[in-house]
């Protein structure tokens, strides 16, 4: 769709409005992101790439529960899965300034006072989030994290020794089942916009669902996510500062072993998630230069999870 096409089918959606300033920003692996103006209001436009077989309209309604639960995220403004309109699904969100490029958040002087809290913002959002009646967002459905990634990977038919150890470790050292709520799923730096003033919004919400909440808490502290930074917590904190801001916020204690599993369980997955990232370029679902170099940090990830099994990450 050509970009005057595409304005003009924004007008349309939003009812006959002014739309001007139309430009592709950088996406992520499932959504195209577009800003633009309407009737001079900044908004952004998010589109469901091909290859993405995922119901855009779970996102809709678990933004929509995040947002009235106190959790800072875009204004759903208008969103569809009927591809008629703007030729796949998506959503139109308010627009928010600020930064999500980690290496800035974790080095750029503007952010220095933002760094001093930004683990106990983080803290805070999730522990709302995990408050949060999963009935809010009823088509959210709970997934066994074990059970997905090893189908995931079996259906690769590639041999990875080093991820067949892992996830006998995560079975053998499973943790006991705890409460249920709404997770992000990707809660992370690049997910994450930020401001000199701390947390301005959560985004990116394609992989939420049902599950523990130590789950979020795990997967912000996979070393990946830290960007070359030593704290544990993003690249941000220290693994106590987190827990208790996080424990203060939800009235919950946080059991540090848990976590820990749940970060071993994050490496790995996300060691996964390359292949299948790269496997999507090589395959001709979506061709993409950005997921084809993904495929070089699997080797990362292998690294990192030999490290985390033996206690030195």
């Amino acid at each position: 769709m050509a970009n005057e096409e595409l304005a003009a089918s924004l007008s349309a959606v939003l009812g006959g409005v002014a739309v001007a300033d139309l430009s592709r920003l950088s996406g992520g692996a499932s959504r195209e992101t577009w800003q633009f103006s309407a009737n001079e209001r900044m908004l952004i436009l998010q589109r469901q790439r091909g290859g993405d077989i995922r119901d855009m309209g779970n996102e809709f309604a678990v933004l929509r529960a995040a947002r009235a639960g106190g959790v800072p995220v875009p204004e759903v403004i208008a969103a569809s899965t009927d591809k008629s309109d703007l030729g796949a699904a998506y959503m139109i969100l308010s627009h928010f300034e600020g930064e999500t490029i980690a290496r800035k958040i974790l080095r750029d002087d503007q952010f220095a006072e933002a760094r001093t809290h930004l683990a106990q913002d983080f803290a805070v959002a999730l522990a709302r989030l995990h408050s949060i009646d999963p009935a809010a967002a009823p088509a959210l459905l709970p997934t066994d994290q074990v059970v997905q990634y090893r189908e995931a990977l079996g259906a690769l038919k590639y041999s990875h020794p080093t991820f067949e150890l892992v996830f006998r470790w995560l079975e053998q050292n499973r943790p006991p089942v705890g409460p249920h709520c709404i997770v992000h799923g990707d809660f992370r730096l690049g997910n994450i916009m930020v401001g000199p003033d701390g947390l301005r919004a959560v985004l990116d919400w394609e992989l939420a669902h049902i599950g523990d909440p130590m789950e979020d808490l795990g997967w912000l502290c996979v070393k990946a996510w830290r960007f070359g930074v030593r704290k544990p917590v993003a690249g941000l904190g220290e693994y106590d500062e987190f827990f208790e801001a996080y424990a203060r916020a939800a009235n919950v204690a946080v059991d540090a072993d848990v976590v820990r599993w749940w970060e071993v369980l994050g490496t790995l997955k996300w060691g996964i998630m390359c292949i299948i990232q790269t496997q999507s370029h090589l395959g001709r679902i979506t061709r993409s230069h950005e997921l084809a170099a993904i495929g070089r940090r699997v080797c990362e990830n292998e690294h990192d999870l030999f490290l985390a099994l033996e206690g030195k990450w």
